[in-house]
């Protein structure tokens, strides 16, 4: 299950990547601001930071570590959130950095490191051996 979840967190960064530094020509905006991209980044990255967050579960490591990497998967989301910004910033000329995009960004991770949180009693009582059998 580790390796299937691996593939799939690398594939979608890559994704996000690829997405995040395309042209795309579609925008709806209020005053400046687009709600509807701001919650598609909040979903991206909340989905970035759970996809690796499983991988880590599912990976072979001691479940009491299980709060201390999700730090680290939180913090690496959020630094490649801003890495992004500054890749569209520098690398294209067609898309620019946005402060907006990164709280955006961050609001996602935050959720997932929430939700993990929360869930993070029941992921503590199962049992070692149910999920190698996944």
């Amino acid at each position: 299950m580790a390796k299937i979840l691996l593939f799939l967190a690398l594939a979608y960064t890559g994704t996000l990547t690829y997405f995040s530094l395309i042209v795309i020509n579609f925008k709806v905006s209020v005053a400046g601001f687009d709600p509807t991209d701001k919650m598609l980044h909040a979903g991206a990255y909340l989905f970035l930071t759970g996809i690796w967050k499983l991988y880590f579960v599912f990976k072979k490591s001691d479940f009491t570590r299980y709060t201390a990497n999700l730090w680290w998967v939180a913090l690496a989301s959020f630094m490649f959130g801003m890495l992004i910004e500054v890749l569209q910033g520098t690398l294209t000329s067609y898309r620019t950095p946005d402060w907006w995009d990164i709280l955006a960004n961050s609001t996602g991770v935050a959720l997932a490191v929430l939700f993990f949180i929360v869930l993070a009693p029941t992921v503590k009582k199962l049992d070692r051996s149910f999920l190698n059998k996944l």
